[in-house]
């Protein structure tokens, strides 16, 4: 675990109340935008409406549409908007209403946001966010319900971040506003009705610092957004019903990644299983249990690493199967429960 990391849950315990993931969004949005007048918000239906899971609920009425503003139903020209807003100074805050909706937009994002910095020899930045609900759970079927995380991740000069918490829902998207580069954050729809302690005041969390969320000697647990509660509650069963303790780290950030913290914890344990809602095929934990092996964690290791994923085909709109489609609790169980006493 990094100094860093520890610092950040230490400061994370102060002065808190309880949010919902939703309300700790709309609170930093609010925030921002009173300390900051560059930063306005634009996409789909925010205004009036308060956004496609209520998110920005109040926000028009506060600020006016002027700096909360309903856009055409047209994400390439919602985010090729931003990143022209952003190249002129100011600090656009995107919202997507559905994650699997940048496709549209993939031109800007990943050929226009990300690159202009570098191509312009640093005479230019594209301070922007992109808001977007991603993941599976709520029966949207195939084309609503995807965890893109990777394709983002893959390309140099974003940041991508996964909030799995109302603290960090929080932290990490004043971070994003605060940053000089295009950062996406994506945000798991099942999250948002969600409560737990969010700091008081600014409570920035750092981009591409990890969070070790528990602590245990017999295996290491890696996982992000909704896969972070999910493995907690795998964690307490298994320390309840077998006596085995595991840590549970959640890295926040996949751009930047803090891969300290998380070969520590799996050099500290022997053991580590990586999970992850998006299909197994060159998702991200591939990446992770890649840095494992090219790490002197490798040595530690007293079993292979284990990757839990969803399947690779796309998520279906039965409920039982979309259920059956990503890691459960119970998947988690079955699979630290496995590799503890396989090896």
């Amino acid at each position: 675990m990094t100094a860093a990391t520890v610092a950040v849950e230490a400061e994370a315990g102060t002065g808190e109340r309880t949010l919902t993931y939703a309300e700790a969004v709309r609170e930093a949005l609010a925030e921002a935008m009173e300390a900051d007048e560059r930063v306005f918000l634009l996409g789909e239906d925010i205004g009036v409406y308060g956004g496609a899971f209520g998110v920005t609920t109040g926000l028009y009425e506060r600020f006016g549409p002027e700096r909360v503003r309903d856009t055409p139903i047209s994400e390439l020209g919602i985010v090729g908007a931003a990143v022209g807003a952003a190249l002129t100074g100011m600090r656009p805050v995107v919202e997507i209403q559905f994650s699997d909706f940048t496709a549209q937009a993939m031109d800007q994002i990943v050929n226009q946001a990300a690159k202009i910095h570098f191509m312009l020899g640093g005479a230019a930045k594209v301070p922007m966010v992109l808001r977007a609900p991603s993941g599976s759970g709520t029966g949207a079927a195939g084309q609503h319900s995807q965890s893109l995380e990777a394709w983002f991740a893959h390309v140099p000069g974003l940041r991508v971040v996964l909030p799995a918490t109302p603290a960090d829902a929080k932290g990490l998207l004043l971070a994003a506003i605060d940053d000089p580069n295009p950062v996406l954050v994506l945000e798991h729809k099942l999250l948002y009705k969600q409560s737990g302690p969010v700091p008081e005041g600014s409570g920035r969390v750092p981009l591409g610092v990890a969070a070790v969320r528990r602590s245990g000697a017999d295996a290491t647990v890696v996982a992000t957004g909704v896969m972070v509660s999910r493995s907690l509650e795998a964690a307490a069963r298994l320390s309840t019903e077998d006596g085995i303790e595991m840590t549970v780290v959640d890295p926040r950030s996949l751009s930047p990644f803090d891969g300290d913290a998380v070969l520590d914890a799996v050099a500290a344990t022997g053991r580590v299983v990586l999970v992850q809602e998006a299909p197994r095929h060159v998702g991200f934990a591939a990446e992770i249990a890649a840095r494992i092996a090219e790490s002197d964690a490798l040595y530690a290791l007293r079993a292979p690493v284990v990757r839990l994923a969803g399947l690779d085909a796309p998520i279906p709109y039965s409920p039982q199967l979309e259920r059956a489609s990503v890691p459960q609790v119970d998947d988690v169980v079955v699979a630290v429960r496995g590799l503890v006493r396989g090896s």
